[in-house]
């Protein structure tokens, strides 16, 4: 269990260097490339996919074994936590958290992964969902949960491959600490920037309109981070990012294109 979820928490780190991209410029560009890089990866991509499913798997099916080893033997517990009588919030909310982990992990994969790709692409997807109050919230529990889980994780995994002692005790115990906060924060910023438009984007803004004559509602992210919904473009070719820099209502594009 412990050699899977050490894995799991380097995928985590790279998972969120790649997440980072997203910040890197307004337009969504970067982060698009970087999903394009992965996917250019082909076969290989599906093979680290179903790996990566695997190996949570294998630490569900673990920490499952361990929690119902340890309700069967309560009387039996590490010596270390009985002499300090260290039962931290994190230790004893580890399955709890766990299952919120799961849920999170199941929502993000209907979110991202399976859900069929926008034409505006996947950092808009991202912004979209992260902007709305359902989706930040779902994601600002999850990673809260995941950081809390990781709080305690780590110098489990220590002391469960015997790389714990009194005198690393603490150390490793702070280093888990620092991990969960870096990790917890890192990818609880994502929503609570999009939702509170702190950051301005424009990973919608190369919209396609529909043929001359018909009708699309669009999703346009304004410099402001604001969803605007349903505006409808008639007739309208392809809204280049440049020229959002000098327009302030989204509907105007179409009138000047009208003309």
């Amino acid at each position: 269990m412990s050699v899977t979820g050490l894995l799991l928490i380097g995928f985590l780190v790279v998972h969120l260097a790649g997440n980072l991209q997203l910040f890197s410029d307004d337009t969504g560009e970067h982060f698009n490339a970087y999903a394009e890089k992965l996917k250019s990866f082909g076969p290989l991509l599906y093979v680290a996919e179903f790996g990566l499913i695997a190996l949570f798997v294998a630490h569900l099916a673990l920490g499952l074994r361990v929690t119902f080893e340890n309700r069967a033997a309560r009387s039996q517990r590490y010596a270390l936590d009985r002499d300090r009588g260290a039962r931290s919030f994190a230790s004893s909310t580890m399955v709890v958290t766990g299952v919120i982990v799961l849920v999170f992990v199941i929502v993000h994969l209907l979110d991202f992964r399976l859900r069929e790709m926008a034409p505006d692409g996947l950092a808009a997807m991202v912004v979209r969902r992260l902007s709305e109050p359902a989706g930040a919230l779902i994601y600002i529990v999850g990673v809260g949960a995941l950081g809390i889980h990781l709080s305690h994780a780590f110098r489990s995994a220590m002391q469960t491959l015997g790389l714990n002692n009194t005198r690393y005790d603490v150390p490793i115990a702070r280093a888990g600490k620092a991990l969960a906060i870096v990790l917890g924060v890192g990818f609880a910023i994502f929503p609570l920037v999009y939702f509170s438009g702190a950051k301005g984007s424009t990973h919608s803004a190369s919209v396609r309109a529909a043929e001359p004559g018909a009708t699309e509602d669009v999703y346009f992210l304004g410099k402001g981070g604001a969803s605007l919904r349903g505006f409808e473009f008639r007739g309208v070719g392809a809204i280049e990012p440049s020229h959002l820099d000098d327009v302030g209502d989204p509907r105007s594009i179409g009138r000047e294109e009208q003309r």
